[in-house]
């Protein structure tokens, strides 16, 4: 077998695993749901549920590291002449107008699921405070003088913002409102809470344009 045969066969096992775990959840809820019966559902070896996802949680949040780097590598990525603040601006209102998964768009049992267990609860407050410390380090890393603080500030603002904003999108989920209505409330409140940090950080981390 070819190495791209085994990768391609890889990924579709851990899919197979993704979607069967993801069902089981929704039908009974994550905390009732054992890995050994992921394991049979999915015709798999229990130990292959594990090696694909050491966390149980990984099975219903299964594009964490993504959402944890992504708002370090937008500001990362971020154009010449463009802060950090307007970069994510920019890069959250994209992602709202795709209805981007990793804003909090799902079905209103997937939100419900999340919302009703206490396991992906705290491991969501964990991957946010990840995702904090990412976006800092890479503020940090342009920061002028080492040993400035003010990275970390403005790290804890911006993702608070986005945090803000991503648990109205998942209540409005689990509400049931449809996702063209809670892209017009969320952009809403995303202008208004941009707006709020601009006077602030329209004009900090704004990336040096070509001399």
């Amino acid at each position: 077998m070819s190495a791209h045969l085994r990768e391609h066969k890889k990924r579709q096992t851990r899919q197979a695993i993704s979607d069967t775990a993801t069902r089981l959840f929704l039908d009974r809820g994550f905390e009732a749901v054992t890995i050994a019966e992921i394991a049979a559902a999915a015709q798999v070896a229990k130990m292959t549920v594990t090696n694909y996802f050491p966390r149980k949680e990984d099975l219903a949040l299964d594009v964490h590291e993504v959402f944890v780097a992504g708002l370090a590598r937008t500001v990362a990525d971020r154009e010449p002449g463009e802060s950090a603040l307007a970069a994510l601006r920019r890069e959250f209102l994209a992602a709202l107008e795709r209805r981007d998964a990793l804003l909090g768009f799902s079905s209103p049992r997937f939100a419900r699921m999340i919302a009703d267990s206490p396991t992906l609860t705290a491991r969501l407050r964990d991957l946010y405070e990840q995702r904090e410390d990412a976006l800092a380090q890479a503020l940090t890393a342009e920061a002028a003088a080492p040993g400035d603080f003010t990275p970390r500030a403005v790290a804890a603002l911006l993702a608070a913002t986005h945090r803000a904003l991503f648990q109205q999108v998942m209540e409005l989920t689990a509400a049931g409102r449809d996702h063209k209505e809670i892209a017009a409330v969320v952009a809403e409140s995303s202008r208004l809470a941009f707006d709020l940090l601009e006077p602030s950080l329209a004009d900090y981390a704004v990336r040096a344009r070509p001399s």
